[in-house]
């Protein structure tokens, strides 16, 4: 069997069972995300009116509570630092290299690649997107999509986080009779990057020790780690 023929992919599989397999990893993720998102809902809405009976003040049902901007801001300024780290992986990967890592290119391959390598233009195949096909801006664009999404959903989270965290920050204030904060004075503020700053340090620590230990350590059958018997310095395969 040819190179070819054993990358091809396989058919889809018919009814629920076919889907589920096709698409196990994205509804794991999924359904994870929204358990969590639950659980993180409920635990928020407990402590937020404990917050309210310490300070003597009425407490709000469930469904007030995720209409509040300290919910709202609790979960953008995880979603900006997720998808920082994504951004930041997916952009710098063209270009840095980490020998003996699965999550590295081969040494010899950094920067954006030719056309044949990347199927673009003359060089793509039957299968290829439309405008991997095509030539000018949309073939420009489509080459950094994938940035392009991550880095837009980033920005915009940030922006919810700050927009949100200083309305909670605020309300805050003045339950102390403190003067309130504008936003732009608010990006300036210590409450502001503390909540920036502790997500993105464990985004980026946790890329750090992936891109690293699995030089060294192996989980069998995993396309993020090598083959079990794959030397330490085998750089860009996956098992």
């Amino acid at each position: 069997m040819t190179e070819h023929s054993s990358r091809a992919t396989p058919p889809k599989r018919s009814g629920v069972l076919g889907f589920v397999r096709d698409n196990g990893l994205g509804l794991f993720f999924t359904v994870s995300f929204l358990l969590a998102l639950v659980g993180q809902t409920i635990a928020g809405h407990a402590d937020f009116n404990n917050q309210m009976a310490a300070d003597r003040l009425q407490q709000v049902s469930l469904g007030e509570y995720i209409t509040t901007s300290d919910f709202a801001v609790d979960v953008s300024e995880n979603w900006q630092s997720e998808y920082l780290q994504f951004f930041l992986y997916v952009g710098v990967t063209v270009w840095l290299l980490q020998r003996g890592s699965p999550e590295s290119k081969e040494l010899h391959k950094g920067g954006t690649e030719s056309d044949e390598v990347q199927l673009v233009g003359k060089y793509a195949k039957a299968g290829s997107p439309k405008w991997a096909r095509a030539g000018g801006w949309r073939r420009a664009v489509y080459s950094h999509s994938l940035l392009l999404v991550m880095g837009t959903i980033f920005l915009l989270s940030w922006l919810v986080q700050s927009i949100t965290g200083v309305a909670a920050y605020n309300e805050q204030r003045l339950r102390q009779l403190q003067a309130p904060l504008s936003w732009a004075d608010y990006l300036g503020a210590a409450d502001f990057w503390n909540r920036t700053l502790q997500n993105w340090q464990s985004e980026l620590l946790a890329v750090a020790s992936m891109a690293v230990l699995s030089i060294y350590l192996r989980q069998r059958g995993s396309p993020e780690s090598k083959p079990v018997g794959a030397a330490h310095g085998a750089t860009g395969v996956e098992g």
